[in-house]
């Protein structure tokens, strides 16, 4: 028999260990990158690509796969994304070669689906009161699965090899796939329509050109004949995409709701937060492991160097727990921009104190409670804006634009921190200096980015079990009535 019915707390427990293993694939092989390019006796250039075909899958997939979730089900295709992840994982542990670890990043970005769907089944399942409170926590773990991920890596990889970051994870994917199976309940809320294919091509195309091209600027060089080539190809198919988007009768993406205050606020701080927070978990570890000889960093190894940003993992977590209630009392707005203010404080910490360990604790610390804040409250800006049909699309965006930035910022502070090198080989501090200074700035931008996020919309009659909003900035979020498409036809839509 189908699942009709399900505890709340089982649900959110299932979705959030679901979001964990994919939060802790991000980013295991960041730091022992080194250790996989000598085990499978490649090149660095070649071993690089293990960070960037999981991006460039991911950025195709959750955008994708929110949409499916809205048409076909949150649930189905949320076990779909777990499954993906599980294979992907198990593949990358048993790789024999660099082009079998590849494959399984990109079968691990498929995943990325996870997210938005996270999202969408939690309002859909949830009684209303508790949905902010369980995607705060859930969005929050996204930062602390991060650098827990960056944690663990070291003394994992150490003692047991690298393989076995990728066997959590699976195992974990795959209990959350099997929970999801047997006990969350299939959404009400179902469109029920077909995915374009054209839209979606065009889609894939841009990001991918977009993505290819900055992560791979640092060594091909911005003014690279290939990398103008691959900017401009994606400055096309973004102008062809969204021609197509706004004429197509049943659009991939629909580019009124991106147009919504309350949604393209949240997208423009996603996009920034992104580039601070991915660029730094990716530089610090760097900048900590660098040789006392080079006249700065602690010489540590990658285990301690994890053990930096363990302080981050903590507090981003922490803030997921209190974040829902904290907006209640002084608005979600107010709580954004006093994250990306904090993530600012850390970053100018970590670019102009960073002599001693401790220092570099306090400002992970600070750079916890920053990102995590700002993490906690994002996707319920965006849930908050439209309506529960265009929820998985909609988050699956958000999500997406924060990976956007977060390959820019990672290229850029890439660029910028190597721009000059000691005899050693290894950058001048001056480099992490500028880079850290940049990265503060683009989370100052985040800060006042969020200043134009709409304030809460204002409820003012009931409709049927749910309510419509007083506000032009965001979209009537809780109807029954079914969604109505351009050309003023209902769309099929099951009856909660």
């Amino acid at each position: 028999m189908p699942v009709t019915h399900t505890s709340p707390r089982l649900t959110f427990a299932i979705v959030a260990i679901g979001v964990c293993s994919y939060s802790l694939l991000q980013s295991v092989s960041v730091p022992t990158m080194p250790l996989i390019q000598t085990e499978l006796e490649t090149d660095q250039a070649t071993a690089s690509w293990i960070l960037t075909a999981f991006l460039l899958s991911a950025s195709v997939a959750t955008p994708i796969i929110g949409r499916m979730g809205d048409s076909f089900g949150k649930r189905r295709m949320y076990v779909w994304s777990l499954v993906a992840l599980t294979a992907g994982a198990l593949l990358a542990a048993a790789a024999p070669s660099i082009e079998v670890m590849i494959g399984a990043r990109v079968l691990q970005g498929l995943g990325g689906g996870t997210l938005p769907l996270a999202f969408a089944i939690l309002r859909d399942e949830l009684p209303r009161e508790r949905v902010a409170g369980a995607i705060a926590v859930t969005s929050s773990l996204l930062s602390m699965g991060f650098a827990a991920g960056i944690v663990l890596a070291g003394p994992v990889a150490e003692t047991l090899g690298f393989r076995a970051l990728f066997l959590l994870p699976a195992l974990v994917a795959a209990g959350a796939a099997i929970g999801t199976l047997v006990l969350v309940p299939e959404s009400p809320v179902v469109t029920r329509e077909p995915i374009p294919l054209l839209p979606a091509v065009l889609l894939a195309g841009w990001l991918v050109a977009l993505l290819l091209g900055v992560s791979r600027a640092p060594s091909w060089g911005w003014t690279s004949p290939a990398t103008i080539g691959l900017l401009g190809a994606a400055v096309v198919l973004l102008a062809t995409w969204i021609r197509v988007e706004w004429t197509v009768r049943q659009p991939l993406v629909d580019l009124r709701l991106m147009g919504l205050r309350g949604v393209w606020t949240a997208n423009l701080v996603a996009l920034l937060i992104g580039i601070a927070m991915y660029a730094s978990f990716g530089f610090i570890p760097q900048l900590t492991q660098t040789p006392t000889s080079a006249g700065y960093g602690f010489g540590a190894s990658v285990t301690v160097a994890g053990y930096l940003m363990l302080p981050t993992a903590i507090t981003s977590f922490l803030c997921g727990l209190v974040s829902a209630r904290l907006a209640d009392l002084i608005g979600m707005r107010r709580i954004l921009v006093i994250g990306g203010l904090l993530t600012a404080v850390s970053l100018a910490l970590v670019a102009f104190v960073h002599d001693e360990p401790w220092q570099m604790c306090i400002a992970t610390a600070l750079s916890g409670f920053g990102t995590g804040l700002v993490f906690a409250n994002l996707a319920n800006a965006v849930v908050a804006a439209v309506p529960p049909e265009h929820t998985g699309v909609a988050t699956g965006m958000n999500a997406n634009i924060r990976t956007v930035g977060g390959t820019i910022g990672s290229a850029v502070m890439t660029s910028v921190v190597t721009a000059h090198t000691l005899p050693s080989g290894y950058p001048t501090e001056q480099g992490y200096v500028n880079g850290f200074g940049f990265l503060a700035l683009v989370a100052l931008g985040a800060a006042l980015a969020a200043i134009l996020i709409p304030r809460a919309a204002r409820k003012v009659a009931p409709v049927g079990r749910g309510v419509t909003y007083a506000s032009r900035d965001v979209a009537p979020v809780e109807r029954d009535v079914a969604p109505v498409g351009r050309d003023g036809t209902e769309m099929p839509c099951r009856p909660t």
